[in-house]
């Protein structure tokens, strides 16, 4: 007897989820090392346009900043473009550089303290206590206790430029091969 095969056609983008014109995906799931995957299916997204995001962790919980501006303050004066919710972080404690690479691109140095006041604890980058460092993909800076923040560059190479294939995925089951008898 022949066994029917049955042939399940799923489209790639049911991978991603929906993202309207302007919209704002959130990435907090994308912060722990386990939930990493994630972040890799929303840089596939075609109309995501964010580049460099900054997802602070403080006592007020998680929120999400996308990088665009030459220039942020960050720290817990209410003036501060990215305000974090410690006693342990100074009022102005660190600043956020865009660099110009030589290719066009851009990235961002975080340099501690403001204008040449350093912060009173410092920064500490992967682990290791520095006045300025070059950010690249999955950082960790910590501010202090309980407060952190994970820096993600969304590579533009890994957007599809083309319109997406609908059927480019086919999955068989193996559990789908009957004895070819029709009930």
């Amino acid at each position: 007897m022949l066994g029917r095969v049955l042939i399940f056609r799923v489209q790639a983008q049911a991978l991603i989820p929906p993202v309207e014109n302007g919209a704002t995906v959130s990435l907090s799931n994308c912060f722990s090392q386990t939930n990493r995957p994630l972040l890799n299916n929303f840089s596939m997204a075609v109309k995501l346009h964010l580049n460099h995001i900054l997802i602070i962790e403080d006592d007020q919980g998680r929120k999400e900043f996308p990088l665009e501006k030459p220039e942020y303050c960050i720290g817990r004066d209410q003036k501060c473009d990215i305000r974090l919710y410690s006693q342990f972080v100074s009022r102005r404690h660190a600043t956020l550089v865009q660099k110009l690479r030589a290719d066009g691109s851009y990235y961002y140095r975080i340099v501690d303290g403001d204008k040449g006041k350093p912060s009173a604890n410092g920064l500490l980058i992967n682990g290791r206590k520095l006045q300025a460092h070059d950010l690249e993909d999955e950082d960790e800076i910590v501010f202090g206790p309980q407060v952190r923040a994970r820096y993600f560059h969304l590579k533009r190479e890994s957007i599809p430029t083309g319109p997406p294939d609908e059927w480019d995925i086919t999955l068989i089951s193996p559990n789908m091969v009957g004895d070819g008898e029709e009930p």
